[in-house]
């Protein structure tokens, strides 16, 4: 019997150098409006005077192990794969914002076209073909790293395995498959 594909990501912060491709791929691969965004990069300061370095960290949904956006949804418009991929059913998603309320990275929008609440679903429709994600695609420094973490030969496994890496906000106990590395 063959594993089943627990899908994540794993950003290394030593390579973003902040070009915003992974944003505007995502935008145009899921045709996003304009006023939202399915992921976006923070920018910030590091250090102290005159010793600053400007720091980039892509967000995006973390794909949790425990989303507690699937938990609180009243329609159950909000699931969790068995690969691991957090989705939002559009069929079934009132816009009630609930799901919006419990992330605690603020994750999701509402589509203002269309009322329902959206999110990185690490474009599935791709992902589904065998295919990576946009964001990660368009990374021109290899930044962002997708694939099977129960594929023990898979880069993002093998990255792992060599790598100390981290989560945001592990305290929440969603328990995050996006997942830092900064040396």
């Amino acid at each position: 019997m063959k594993a089943t594909k627990r899908y994540g990501m794993v950003i290394d912060l030593t390579k973003c150098i902040g070009c915003h491709s992974c944003e505007l791929s995502c935008k145009l691969e899921n045709k996003v409006p304009l006023s939202v965004w399915r992921m976006w990069v923070k920018e910030g300061i590091k250090g102290h005077y005159p010793n600053v370095t400007k720091v980039y960290l892509p967000l995006l949904c973390n794909h949790c192990d425990n989303p507690t956006c699937v938990t609180v949804c009243p329609v159950k418009a909000s699931i969790k794969r068995e690969d691991g991929i957090v989705i939002v059913d559009p069929h079934r998603c009132i816009g009630c914002r609930y799901c919006m309320a419990a992330c605690p990275y603020g994750m999701r929008h509402i589509n203002p076209l269309i009322g329902i609440v959206q999110k990185c679903d690490f474009c599935l429709h791709r992902v589904s073909e065998g295919e990576k994600p946009a964001c990660v695609l368009s990374c021109p420094n290899g930044a962002m790293i997708f694939g099977d973490l129960n594929d023990r030969f898979s880069e993002i496994s093998k990255f792992i395995a060599t790598h100390r890496v981290t989560v945001i906000k592990e305290d929440t106990g969603n328990i995050p498959f996006c997942l830092l590395y900064t040396s």
